[in-house]
Parts: structure tokens; sequence; C-alpha cells
């Protein structure tokens, strides 16, 4: 193992990287990209959700261009997009609105090239769960952007492919009397607003989704991964499996999971998340003890508010005679 031990690296980089030089060579490579540009299409939403014209962007683990391909210029006039492998950066889509000025470089999403204060927006989708400190490339993020500056991201939770992990445990347990990690870690969503917390980030925004996709069997679902890319590139991942594991877990995997019509479900947990970096024009939240209404009346908030709605209706009215009587006094 080259990484240094202290740093509790989890993947291996290298071998990640050429799993994703592999899908490039493949000339159906965009087959197996319906996840990624799914993902892709729906944080691009969230960049336009914000009302704003970003000057200058960067697609962090631009992969195929599955986020940069539906950006326009109303979006953002210029983009950087950057990738580990350079051949999947090659064939990445560049946007179809051709008046943004754009480029591609080769970079490694744990050391970031960028000078500080070079970005106002950095997005990165379904690229970082294979980023061993993840909270070293957050700090990254925020170091190259601008004030006021957003970072848009999505990554695989804890609970994608839930079904696979259990099944490949349950096969090999059987067959072989242990198992071993065939699905690498992925972060679970209650961490990912601490890590955004401590790199600076502010005014955070974090949700979660779920995309089932179906599959004939546990062998397509396996293929379709490393036709993604997304096989397993931990340093402690077992590189073979027995076939007889195999059929077995394969077998469990229909049993407990599978759908009415014989197919199997995989289940893929998608972590959205948007901080902002700190910017004295951004909103403040209001100091303690100015609230109107205390935490204790929540129970009866509804009381609380029919009564200040009709204490504001009665002053408003009172307002309006004591004008009407002034407009009369002044005609007299």
């Amino acid at each position: 193992m080259s990484q240094n031990s202290h740093n509790m690296n989890v993947f291996d980089r290298l071998a990640k990287k050429l799993q994703r030089d592999r899908t490039a060579k493949n000339e159906d490579y965009h087959q197996f990209n319906y996840i990624k540009d799914e993902v892709g299409n729906r944080l691009s939403d969230r960049v336009y959700d914000i009302n704003r014209k970003f000057k200058k962007g960067l697609d962090l683990g631009c992969g195929y261009g599955h986020v940069s391909r539906h950006l326009t210029k109303d979006a953002v006039e210029e983009l950087v997009m950057c990738d580990h492998s350079a051949l999947v950066l090659e064939k990445a889509s560049i946007p179809e609105d051709t008046t943004i000025n754009c480029r591609k470089i080769e970079v490694d999403e744990e050391a970031l090239p960028f000078e500080p204060e070079s970005f106002d927006l950095v997005m990165s989708s379904l690229s970082l769960h294979w980023v061993n400190q993840l909270p070293s490339t957050f700090s990254q993020i925020m170091k190259c952007l601008r004030p006021d500056g957003v970072f848009i991201g999505a990554l695989f939770g804890g609970e994608t492919l839930y079904e696979l992990r259990g099944s490949l445990q349950l096969g090999e347990t059987e067959r072989e009397g242990g198992f071993a990690a065939h699905i690498s870690p992925f972060a679970a969503i209650r961490d990912i607003g601490g890590l955004l917390n401590s790199a600076g980030f502010t005014m955070l925004t974090i949700d979660t989704d779920e995309i089932s996709v179906g599959y004939p069997s546990m062998f397509e679902l396996m293929e379709d991964l490393k036709g993604m890319g997304e096989n397993n590139a931990s340093w402690i991942r077992k590189l073979h499996l027995h076939r007889d594991t195999m059929f077995a877990a394969s077998a469990i995997y229909k049993e407990l999971y599978g759908n009415e019509d014989g197919s199997i479900p995989a289940t893929f947990q998608i972590i959205y998340m948007i901080g902002w970096k700190p910017d004295p024009s951004q909103p403040k939240p209001l100091e303690r003890g100015t609230g109107e209404i205390s935490i204790k009346d929540l129970y009866r908030l509804d009381e609380v508010v029919k009564n200040a709605t009709e204490n504001m209706v009665k002053q408003t009215a009172k307002e309006i005679t004591h004008n009407l009587e002034d407009d009369d006094g002044k005609k007299m």
C-alpha cells in the first residue's frame, strides 16, 4: 500500500482511475451513464434554482459532462471542466450552449490546483464518494470559491446498493464461512452537514433522493456498475469471487428483494448538498431573544397566529378610521 497509513485512506485512487479509463475505451460507454445523466440533470436544475448568473464555474469530477451539458450562458459565463481520468475528460460533453467559454483540465479531486477565490460556482456530481479525505476536499473547494460563492454537489449515500451488499455478504458467508467488503463504503447523510460546516460553508441545504433501477439479475447489475466505472476500489477489496458464491448471492438477492416480474431492484441513494462561502452581504439569523413567539407556545401555534392576525386587523382598522377622521376635519 503506497498511501500513508496515518491518512486512513480507504480507496485506491490509481485503481479507480484505471477503472474509469477502461469505461472510456468501451465504444458503448454512453449506455452505462443513465444514473449519472439523471443525477446530473437534477443537479443542473438546482443551479438554475439560484436566481443568479455566475461569472466562472467549476465542474469538479465532470465525468462525461453529466452536468455541464445542461448549462447555458444564462447560468454561467465561463466554465472549467475537470476530471481525474484524461480519457473520460476527452469524451466529456461540453455545454450545448457554445457561447459559454469552456475548457477542460485533468485534475485530481484530492489536490485542487486552483488559485484562491477563482470561482463563483463549484459543482460536483457523483464523483466525491471516491475521495479519501472528503473534509480536505471540501476545504479546498471553500478556498477556491469567491465570497458569496456556492458549492452544489451530489454523491452516493450510505443506503446505495444495500440489496447487493447484503446478498453478497449472505452468499459468501454461506459458501465460504465469512465475507469481505465488496461494496465500497459511502457517506451517511447525517455526516455531510457536519463536514460542510467544518469546512466553513454556511446556509446549508442538504436533501436526499432514491433512484430504483430494475435489472434481470444480479449479474447484469454488476456488469452495469463496471460499465459506469463504479466497481469497488477500496484497498481491502477482494479481487475475485468464487462462482458458487456468485450464484448463491444472486439467488439470495432474488429471494429477498426480487420483484413480481422476476427482476431485481437496485437502490441508489443520492445526497444533494448546497453550501455558501460566507460574505457580509448574506442574510444573518436574528439575535437570540428577538423572537415574538416563545418556543413553549408552539403547541398552540394556530391560536397564537389567529390572535396575532386579529390584532393586526384591529390595528389596521383603527389607523384607517383615524386617517378618515383627519381627512374630514381638514375638509371642514
